[in-house]
């Protein structure tokens, strides 16, 4: 019996886990008609929420690199006592 038991604890956790990661599978609708008819050709339905995210995105990938670049040559700096 002490070996079960020792088992219980891995298995209840990671059923709950495989479960809080799958919650909103389970909220979701139906799925839509085949060949996804229904809606404007761009595929964005209501036009207000037809936001890019490229040009966010690129903006932060382009401050971290620049905030990491800035980091490795202030550490090459200080390594390097002139």
């Amino acid at each position: 019996m002490k070996k079960v038991e020792k088992y219980i604890k891995p298995i209840a956790l990671l059923f709950f886990v495989v479960v809080a990661f799958n919650i909103d599978l389970l909220a979701a609708g139906p799925p839509g008609p085949p060949g996804g008819g229904g809606g404007p050709p761009g595929g964005c339905w209501p036009p207000s929420t037809c936001i890019p995210i490229d040009g966010g995105l690129s903006f932060l990938l382009l401050a971290g690199a620049a905030y990491g670049g800035k980091k490795v040559y202030d550490m090459s700096k200080k390594e390097k006592p002139e």
